[in-house]
């Protein structure tokens, strides 16, 4: 079972390409959960203390759920490439660029639009795009060549 697993990982060294397949892969499930369910999704786009009767989201429609469910799929199509070519410049710039997209999305939904709140749903998409960039700045003269 471990052989298999780890034929499937990126071959690169180090633990980021590692990180962007499972990023990749989480991301694909939450695109899922976007076409299926509008709970989770107005759990984040939620500016009130108290999360939303499940069968009136206020500020969740399913188009809009459809559209964040495409979007997070298209970054992990994008991570899931760079995870396997990471050394290669521009799949580590498309990667960055997908975290920067993302947090200025979170950022400007809490600034600038009040559609979310800081806590536990907004917690995990900043804090994995803010690491994430910090990671990868810091780690650009490792991969790329």
């Amino acid at each position: 079972m471990a052989s298999t697993l780890s034929s499937w990982a990126p071959p690169a060294e180090g633990l980021l390409p590692k990180w962007l397949l499972f990023v990749s892969l989480v991301s694909t499930l939450n695109s899922i959960q976007a076409y299926s369910t509008l709970t989770y999704t107005s759990r984040v786009y939620n500016p009130t203390s108290v999360d939303p009767p499940v069968k009136q989201p206020a500020h969740v429609t399913w188009l809009s759920s459809r559209t964040f469910g495409t979007w997070t799929f298209l970054t992990s199509v994008i991570r899931f490439y760079a995870a396997y070519h990471i050394n290669e410049p521009a799949f580590y710039q498309l990667a960055i660029w997908t975290y920067v997209v993302a947090f200025a999305h979170f950022a400007s939904e809490w600034f600038v639009f009040g559609t979310t709140r800081w806590g536990k749903p907004l917690a995990g998409p900043v804090i994995v795009s803010t690491g994430s960039l910090v990671w990868m700045f810091s780690q650009w003269g490792f991969y790329v060549r």
